[in-house]
C-alpha cells in the first residue's frame, strides 16, 4: 500500500478552515430541515454541519426557497432545536488517493475500517462530468474473467459497462465477489450501497479476502444510514475510479446495488417535493442513473478505463421496471439471473437467452462468433420445446436442431456452471466440445 505523505498532510491542514458562514434552523419537518441565514451563500448540493459539540450533524442541501435551505439530514432530526447553528460547510467533494487502496471508507471519504486514513492532494466534485463524448477512446480489448461463461458466450471488453439484473438470493453478490476477484483490472472499487451492515465486514474478511483487498477500494453506506449517504456512495466510488483511472489504470468498478442508489434519491426528491411519477420514481431519476453510468467507461487518449458493473434488483424477475429499464437502455450489455436456474442447483444461475454483450460480435474471432451463434441457436431451440421435451410428447428425430439441443443442453448448462479459472482459449475450447466440435480449436 502506498504510505502517507507529507503533501498529504499539508493538503489536509491548507483544506480546513478557520472560519465558516453560520446559519440557524428555523423549521423541522417530516425528512427535512429548513436553515434560515445562508442566502447567497449556500448551493443546492452543499453540505452543512448542524448543532455543536457531541451532538453535530451533517446534512446536504436538497432545495432552496427565498428564505431558507432545504436541507435532508444524514440521520434522524432527533434533538434538532429551532435556533441551533449550521455552519456551511461548502461544496460536495472527494479527494481520492493511492493510499485508499485497501481500505473501506464512507461516501465522505472518511475511513470506517478503524484506522487513520488522509485525503489526496486535488479534491474533485461528487457528480463531476463524464468524459468529452468526441474524445472518448473506443471500448478495448477482451478481458479475462476466470468464468467459462464471461470468457465465451458474455465476453468483458475493457471499458464496457454491464447490468447484472437479478431477484433477491440468486447468487448475485457471490458472482460479484467472483468476478472481483478474477477480473484482470489493476484497481477494483466497490460500491455498496444499502448493504446490511455485517455484510460489510463479510465481504471484506471472507468474500474478498486479503487478496482482494490488496488491490480494491470499499465505498460503503448501510442500509441503517440517511438517504442522502446511501445517494452519495455510489458517485463516490465513481469518483475514486476515476481518480485510478486519470492515472492511465485499468479500474473495475462494482456498484450494488444501483435499486438502492434509486430508492435513496426518490427519498430525497419526494422530500423536497418532487411529484412522484414512475412507478412511484420521481422524474428526476432516469438523469441520476444515465448521469452515473456515463461517468465509467473508456477515457480520453491518454488516461485509463472504467469497466463497470452495475446490480440491479428486480422485483419477481420484472425486467420492465423503470430502474432495470433505464439501466438496460444506457448500457453495453446486460446480464439476467433467473430464479428458476437457481432452484435447480446451477450457478452462477444467469439466463443466457436473456442476457447479452454489446462487445460482440466485436470481441470474438469469425470462429469464435460461430461457437456462440450455434451455442444460442440450440438453447433456444431447446427452450422452444422444452415442454413438449419434459411431457414426452416429443419423439426423437421429429427435428433435426431439436435433437442437437437435447443432446448439447446439458454440456452447455455445466458449460455455463463452471467457475474455475481458464484462460479465454481454453474456455472456447470447452465449448467447441460441448457442440461435439472437437476437432475445431478457436484461433
Amino acid at each position: 500500500m502506498p504510505p502517507i505523505g507529507y503533501r498529504q498532510v499539508e493538503a489536509a491542514v491548507e483544506a480546513a478552515r478557520m472560519s465558516r458562514p453560520l446559519g440557524r434552523v428555523g423549521a423541522v419537518e417530516e425528512g427535512v430541515v429548513h436553515v434560515t441565514g445562508l442566502a447567497g451563500t449556500a448551493a443546492v448540493g452543499d453540505l452543512v454541519r448542524m448543532g455543536s459539540g457531541d451532538a453535530q450533524m451533517r446534512g446536504e442541501i436538497v432545495g432552496l426557497r427565498h428564505d431558507a435551505a432545504v436541507v435532508v439530514p444524514d440521520g434522524t432530526p432527533d434533538g434538532l432545536k429551532l435556533g441551533l447553528p449550521v455552519a456551511h460547510l461548502g461544496a460536495a467533494t472527494l479527494a481520492p488517493d493511492d493510499s485508499w487502496i485497501g481500505r473501506v471508507v464512507d461516501p465522505y471519504g472518511q475511513p470506517v475500517d478503524g484506522r487513520p486514513l488522509l485525503p489526496g492532494l486535488t479534491p474533485s466534485p461528487l457528480s463531476a462530468r463524464p468524459p468529452d463524448a468526441t474524445r472518448r477512446r473506443a471500448l478495448g480489448a477482451r478481458l479475462e474473467t476466470g468464468f467459462c461463461v464471461f470468457n465465451t458466450l458474455l465476453p468483458l471488453v475493457r471499458g464496457q459497462r454491464i447490468g447484472l439484473f437479478a431477484g433477491s438470493g440468486v447468487g448475485k453478490s457471490t458472482l460479484l465477489a467472483g468476478l472481483a476477484r478474477k477480473v484482470e483490472a489493476d484497481v477494483v472499487v466497490i460500491a455498496m450501497v444499502g448493504e446490511r451492515g455485517r455484510e460489510v465486514r463479510e465481504f471484506v474478511d471472507h468474500v474478498l479476502g486479503p487478496e482482494g483487498m490488496a488491490r480494491a477500494v470499499i465505498v460503503a453506506a448501510t442500509s441503517d444510514q440517511s438517504a442522502s449517504l446511501r445517494r452519495r456512495c455510489a458517485p463516490a466510488a465513481m469518483g475514486i475510479a476515476e481518480h485510478f483511472r486519470e492515472q492511465g489504470k485499468h479500474v473495475l468498478l462494482l456498484a450494488d446495488s444501483i435499486t438502492r442508489f434509486a430508492d435513496a434519491h426518490r427519498e430525497i426528491a419526494l422530500a423536497r417535493g418532487e411529484p412522484a411519477s414512475l412507478r412511484g420514481y420521481p422524474p428526476s431519476m432516469s438523469a441520476q442513473i444515465t448521469a452515473l453510468c456515463e461517468r465509467a467507461g473508456p477515457g480520453a487518449e491518454g488516461s485509463g478505463d472504467i469497466t463497470a458493473i452495475f446490480t440491479v434488483l428486480v422485483a419477481g424477475s420484472d425486467m420492465e421496471g423503470p430502474v432495470a429499464d433505464t439501466l438496460r437502455g444506457v448500457l453495453d450489455g446486460h446480464v439476467v439471473l433467473d430464479r428458476t436456474i437457481a432452484e435447480r442447483g446451477r450457478f452462477p444461475a444467469i439466463d443466457l437467452l436473456r442476457s447479452v454483450s454489446r462487445a460482440l460480435p466485436g470481441a470474438a474471432t469469425t470462429q469464435e462468433n460461430v461457437l456462440i451463434g450455434e451455442a444460442r441457436r440450440l438453447l433456444g431451440a431447446y427452450e422452444r420445446a422444452e415442454m413438449m421435451i419434459q411431457a414426452g410428447l416429443y419423439a426423437a428425430g421429429s427435428d433435426k436442431t431439436v435433437d442437437a439441443a437435447i443432446t448439447a443442453w446439458p454440456k452447455i448448462d455445466a458449460f455455463i456452471a463452471q467457475t474455475e479459472t481458464r484462460t479465454t482459449r481454453e474456455s472456447f475450447v470447452a465449448l467447441a466440445r460441448c457442440l461435439s466440435r472437437r476437432g475445431e480449436t478457436p484461433e
